[in-house]
């Protein structure tokens, strides 16, 4: 095995948005690879066939389904963030859940510092958190 990686499938062909998005947002992220589909070829010309990102050193693949499911991202897996401060959390927050929706608002839960919970734009699943301090 050469390595793992968090795959995303995207329905609506907005691969490139998502990818656009989150390497915008999140530092150290960058854009690794794209493939797009050409003429002829299965999916939609232009669309991606599958792409490459990192976040934070953390490898994810996605690319845009030619084919539509009867499913899509469920908040059952999520992306966990730990932020370093107060205003890297709201911020990743604010942005992330814009067209989204809050599962769990930011708040104090008694496990961390604080801690929030959104499904972004796209669908995908994102818990934001705050550790509480070490003494």
């Amino acid at each position: 095995m050469k390595k793992i990686s968090t795959f995303l499938m995207f329905q609506d062909y907005n691969a490139e948005e998502a990818m656009n998005f989150y390497t915008s947002i999140i530092e150290d992220s960058e854009i690794t690879s794209i493939t797009r589909y050409g003429p002829n070829e299965q999916g939609k010309e232009g669309t991606i066939m599958n792409a490459t990102f990192t976040l934070k050193g953390q490898n994810f693949m996605v690319f845009d389904s030619f084919v539509k499911h009867k499913f899509d991202f469920t908040p059952a897996i999520s992306i966990f963030l730990t932020c370093d401060s107060e205003e890297e959390l709201d911020h990743l927050y604010e942005k992330l859940g814009e067209g989204g929706v809050a599962l769990m608002p930011l708040g104090d839960y008694g496990f961390s510092q604080k801690f929030g919970w959104v499904n972004d734009k796209f669908g995908v699943s994102w818990q934001i958190d705050l550790p509480k301090e070490d003494n």
